[in-house]
């Protein structure tokens, strides 16, 4: 069977699609479109042809689904990094929204996730939100208020209480022992 669409497992941002993109143009394969864990060719590939794909997907860090479940699951994942990283907004609440787009019930979701996460979809929301709050603390360029209403946190309390129960720090605290961990050029 001659396939030319793919589901790919791992793929958290844009710079993750360049990189694999690259790596099957070297390996041979006409890349027509790819995006947050979807892969298209340009011509449909034959089972040789698809462990060779399969391999050079492997050796960059990712993996191609097959299966529906899973990949109904990656597909909630790219929608919540999305919202983190402001390329879709959020507008009322998290299970509407991702019923909205995915077209299925949410219990059904959110029991399917769990299953094959081990965690709840609101919780993996939660951990993608403060990992994304790590990263701009450490950039440095917004106050914590400006973090707290970028994440969409109701407000900057709400957003240090919810850090300080994820990471056992507060966000101040985080910047500081972040900063203090960096030595600058002119003292190496």
């Amino acid at each position: 069977m001659e396939q030319k669409y793919f589901h790919i497992k791992n793929m958290v941002c844009e710079h993750c699609g360049e990189v694999l993109e690259s790596k099957l143009n070297q390996a041979g394969f006409s890349v027509k479109k790819i995006e947050l864990g979807k892969l298209e060719l340009v011509q449909p590939i034959d089972e040789d042809d698809f462990e060779s794909l399969s391999k050079v997907v492997r050796q960059n860090g990712f993996e191609i689904i097959s299966d529906s479940n899973s990949q109904l699951v990656e597909q909630i994942k790219h929608l919540i990094i999305d919202i983190i990283h402001q390329r879709e907004s959020l507008e009322g609440n998290l299970s509407d929204f991702i019923k909205d787009r995915i077209h299925k019930d949410y219990q059904h979701l959110s029991r399917l996730f769990s299953s094959v996460e081990g965690k709840s979809i609101e919780r993996y929301f939660i951990l993608q939100k403060i990992e994304r709050a790590k990263e701009l603390i450490v950039y440095g360029e917004q106050n914590l208020t400006e973090i707290a209403f970028e994440l969409g946190y109701s407000s900057q309390q709400h957003f240090s209480r919810q850090f300080k129960k994820e990471t056992g720090l507060a966000p101040s605290h985080f910047k500081e022992v972040k900063e203090n961990k960096r030595v600058s050029i002119d003292h190496i």
